[in-house]
């Protein structure tokens, strides 16, 4: 529907751009980012040298996580109009997202020329001087916000996590005591404050602040695992076993909530179920070696001595100073009656020992000397939604943005939290029905044909199959019946490629194929025609893939593409259908949907530069082709190349294929 209004309002000369402006950014105080995006699109194409459009596009793009192309349209924004601070601010958020600190920073910097009292932009630009290390210029910009505002609890809190960056817990601690002081219903600020009492040993502190934080309803999993660990330090054991148990559940991809709870579980003599939690916490974490220590004592307890020497063995390569490890490890190879090697590791230990003053030496200089076999204390920095920390489209434009909400359509929010696929789109089709998605598939060749009326309805490029009734089934072989029976009488190119499109509706391809190949064969015997030759020979190579796929997955034939080298009729068929797109390219060189299903095709062969190259031929031949763009973009990832994958992936997000959102946060 939103096509078709589109469609009409860049049809009418009177066309309004303030209004398309408007209705975009109403479509974005209604978390309608896809829909937006398709408004200023209009916008853009019909006045390009606007900054504006360009801004808000950009706006848009980072409610969708869709950073890539947010930048790119900041940057044209500003080279449009290089005095709007609120352009600078959106563009230092994204660079920001990026990791790009010190860009982020000259941009928060620039926007500060425009409006120097801003806090938001001295917030940020604190954060990401922050992140580069630059604690002094990050002090300067929180102790001048701290002397316009004494009292703000986020700038407080932003001072706590900078001196926890610089490992000054003391300053910390007094910031997030402020912190609580002026705002004691966040639970983010209990947390900060319970974690860095717990750095100073003050465990009574600390439990209060986390109960405290936990009643307020937080839902991060470190205050749940801190809490353990202080109930653990405790000996209240069920305590620490619930709140690991509501850790796991919180965030079950963190490997510190299982390697505690297996502590936990070893400590209480549970190991069979310890050995499993610190399999879980390894396998998550595989690079923090320090793991394996603990699950090695476990496995020597449980007399799995082959896994135990095994986990000491990773320690002693890792720790070659750290001496339990060695005893841990002969122990282990006794057991096994390896009696040498045990040796060998004893007299190893034994001779570390002895030189316990180069030891020492060498165990100074060397990084990480030692593992850390106690429990993991939940480090990272508590999740808290802070306004001033966050994008506000409101600052960057000046329109109010709602919070979150839930929606049944497929288009409406927050649409890259929705999990997709990663699977190319299909390859564009002709047939007798369309639908809204097919509206930017267009063709003068098909339009022609249309009106020549070769056919009793008209024909329309489709990229999604229409499920047939039972009466529509009827319908079309009602019509083949009617055809063959023309056919007979007067054999004719027309009416052999309408009954091709009758038997390709009820999925007899095979008989689509001949009808087909027979079609062509009679175009040849009259005055020749490019065109219907062009479409003719393109629905042949689709519906032979089509045929190829059924048998395929019915068994009919016993082998499979892989990697470009198949075997038999696969390989045939696909070296027709191949030609058959190139022939369709040659007679319409700006037939874009020729090059797009080739490309497809050879994705399937796993042939991924020429896929890239023909999927490129097709965006060149029809520049606003999203599905192109969008497989463009996963072909590149598989190949490895993510920035331009994630490049094409936006303009497909930009172009209406709002899926493309989720796999750039995933990518990202």
């Amino acid at each position: 529907m939103l096509v078709v209004l589109l469609a009409a309002v860049s049809a009418s000369a009177q066309l309004n751009t303030d209004r398309l402006t408007a209705i975009g950014r109403n479509a974005m105080y209604f978390e309608d980012y896809v829909v937006s995006i398709q408004y200023f699109n209009q916008v853009i194409r019909l006045k390009p040298y606007l900054a504006e459009p360009y801004l808000l596009r950009a706006i848009a793009k980072i409610q969708l996580q869709d950073y890539t192309g947010a930048l790119d349209d900041c940057d044209k924004s500003i080279e449009r109009n290089p005095f709007q601070h609120g352009a600078y601010y959106t563009r230092g958020y994204v660079l920001r997202q990026l990791h790009r600190y010190s860009d982020s920073e000259n941009d928060f910097t620039q926007a500060l020329t425009f409006s120097p009292e801003n806090k938001t932009y001295m917030m940020l630009r604190a954060d990401v001087r922050a992140s580069q290390k630059d604690y002094t210029g990050a002090m300067q910009d929180i102790d001048y916000l701290l002397n316009r505002e004494p009292k703000n609890a986020s700038v407080l809190f932003e001072k706590g996590i900078v001196c926890m960056q610089q490992t000054d817990t003391l300053c910390a601690r007094d910031a997030f005591e402020q912190t609580v002081k002026y705002d004691s219903q966040n639970a983010g600020n209990w947390s900060a404050l319970g974690l860095t009492y717990l750095y100073l040993g003050e465990d009574d502190k600390a439990l209060d602040c986390l109960n405290r934080s936990i009643d307020l309803g937080s839902h991060w999993a470190g205050d749940y695992i801190n809490r353990g660990i202080l109930h653990y330090r405790r000996h209240n054991y069920r305590g620490a076993l619930a709140d690991l148990d509501e850790a796991v559940s919180l965030n079950p991809q963190d490997a510190g909530c299982y390697y505690n709870r297996g502590l936990l579980r070893a400590e209480v003599g549970d190991l069979n179920r310890a050995v499993d939690d610190l399999n879980q916490a390894i396998e998550l974490a595989p690079d923090q070696v320090d793991m394996h220590y603990q699950r090695g004592v476990v496995q020597l307890k449980l007399g799995q001595w082959k896994e135990a020497a095994e986990d000491f063995q990773i320690l002693i390569d890792r720790y070659p100073y750290f001496l339990p490890s060695y005893y841990l490890a002969a122990q282990a190879h006794t057991a096994l009656g390896e009696k040498k090697t045990a040796f060998t590791l004893r007299q190893t230990a034994y001779t570390l020992e002895q030189r316990k003053d180069s030891l020492q030496a060498a165990m100074s200089t060397a990084k990480d000397s030692l593992p850390n076999t106690e429990v993991m204390t939940a480090q990272a920095r508590p999740k808290r939604k802070d306004p001033r920390k966050e994008f506000s489209a409101r600052i960057a434009e000046g329109s109010e943005v709602q919070e979150t909400t839930e929606y049944t359509s497929e288009t409406r929010g927050s649409v890259q939290k929705r999990y997709t696929d990663v699977v190319n789109e299909p390859n564009v089709g002709i047939s007798y029905y369309s639908q809204n998605t097919d509206k930017a598939l267009y063709h003068y060749i098909i339009a022609d044909y249309n009106r020549s009326r070769h056919l009793p309805a008209d024909i329309s490029l489709t990229i999604t199959e229409t499920s047939l009734t039972p009466e529509m089934v009827n319908t079309h072989f009602e019509h083949i019946t009617a055809l063959t029976e023309r056919i007979n009488k007067t054999p004719s190119a027309d009416l052999n490629f309408a009954r091709a499109i009758e038997f390709a509706m009820v999925q007899d391809y095979a008989s689509a194929i001949d009808d087909c190949t027979a079609a062509l064969t009679l175009l040849k015997g009259k005055t020749y025609d490019a065109a219907a030759t062009a479409i003719y020979t393109f629905c042949r190579a689709n519906w032979r893939f089509k045929l190829l796929e059924y048998q395929l997955a019915n068994g009919e034939i016993q082998t499979r593409y892989e990697a470009g080298k198949a075997a038999g009729k696969a390989e045939m068929d696909f070296d027709i259908m191949l030609r058959d797109y190139d022939y369709v390219l040659q007679l319409q060189p700006d037939f874009a949907y020729a090059a797009y299903n080739k490309a497809g095709m050879l994705c399937i062969q796993k042939n991924y530069k020429d896929a890239i190259a023909h999927y490129s031929i097709a965006i060149d031949r029809q520049p606003d082709f999203a599905q192109a763009y969008f497989n463009r973009g996963l072909t590149y990832i598989y190949i490895g190349e993510q920035e331009k994958g994630i490049q094409d992936l936006s303009k497909a997000g930009e172009l209406g294929i709002y899926k493309a959102y989720n796999l750039i946060t995933r990518f990202q």
